[in-house]
């Protein structure tokens, strides 16, 4: 297994997405073919939001994961490792955006749809009735079939994703950042280009502003430098590779942008504290490790990019 899966929906082989794509289901409905542990894999041109209804279990994102009971939700942007391993009977509504979809939503929408958010019920909020009420709402609207369900499905789903942000009102602040455009310009530049040797400048040039612009919008969005996201970005992708494939670790160096493979070690163990090649032992024996024997992460401290609900971690 050289390439982390790549699906349309769950389990179906990735095609190309119409203009305004949309779509709506329960897990329950794939059942026959996940039987409650979905393999890390990631969607390349849209995003998925993830309310579970009933049961709970292990959910991952990227190579953190999180214990969650029933009611919790997720965004995952496209292009995010994500699966899980939920008990008997769990179910979870899903709603699918297509990326060329999302800016209409984020226009709109009080939570940042840059990066993966997911929230655990710590206790009873009438928010989170609210967000089971529009998540059924949308799949039944999907399921009528009817012209034009797309302009009914998506306001409910911009609704969903502003009640996640009042349940962390850290992302609420974040969101009314007037930085946030380009903040979300740049990551998405990174995402583009972290292989290649680009520096802060061609950033700067690409995005058509100025140095301390770019610097601050960086800062107050994402909470650190230019350089240190396209460092961030490598880092995320090579960790991606050592536990969802079976790459080479010298493979895994080229492919993240690395001229150098000892470098790109050296690169490694500077931010994890390990080698790569031993990050990968401890962490997983095998890629496959995690749907088939259980999450290797169980206990691992949650990322900075997952948001707990009540109380508030910032993303």
């Amino acid at each position: 297994m050289n390439e982390i899966p790549d699906y349309f929906i769950y389990g179906e082989t990735p095609r190309p997405l119409d203009i305004g794509f949309l779509h709506v289901e329960l897990i329950s409905q794939r059942q026959d073919i996940h039987h409650g542990r979905a393999e890390p894999h990631k969607h390349e041109q849209m995003a998925q939001v993830t309310f579970w209804i009933r049961g709970g279990g292990t959910y991952l994102i990227e190579d953190k994961s999180l214990d969650f009971s029933a009611p919790a939700i997720s965004f995952v942007p496209s292009n995010v490792v994500h699966g899980f391993d939920v008990g008997p009977n769990s179910d979870a509504a899903v709603i699918s955006i297509a990326d060329g979809v999302l800016p209409l939503v984020a226009a709109n929408s009080l939570l940042g749809l840059d990066r993966p958010v997911m929230l655990r019920s710590q206790g009873p909020d009438p928010i989170w009735d609210r967000i089971g009420t529009l998540m059924m709402m949308a799949r039944d609207e999907y399921m009528t079939g009817q012209p034009g369900m797309e302009k009914v499905i998506l306001p409910l789903a911009t609704a969903v994703l502003s009640y996640m942000a009042r349940l962390s009102s850290q992302a609420a602040i974040m969101r009314s950042s007037a930085q946030v455009p380009l903040a979300s310009e740049l990551k998405r530049l990174v995402d583009l280009h972290f292989r290649e040797d680009r520096s802060v400048g061609d950033y700067v040039a690409m995005l058509r502003t100025t140095p301390h612009l770019l610097a601050k919008a960086a800062s107050e969005v994402h909470g650190k430098g230019v350089k240190e996201l396209i460092s961030d970005r490598r880092l995320l992708e090579a960790k991606r590779l050592l536990l969802f494939t079976l790459r080479t670790v010298e493979d895994i160096a080229y492919e993240t942008g690395f001229k150098d493979p000892a470098y790109f070690s050296r690169f490694f163990r500077q931010r994890t504290g390990d080698p790569p090649g031993h990050w990968r032992d401890s962490r997983a024996p095998a890629p496959r490790a995690w749907f088939e024997h259980g999450s290797p992460f169980a206990g691992t401290e949650v990322s900075e990019a997952i948001v707990k609900a009540q109380p508030t971690i910032a993303p």
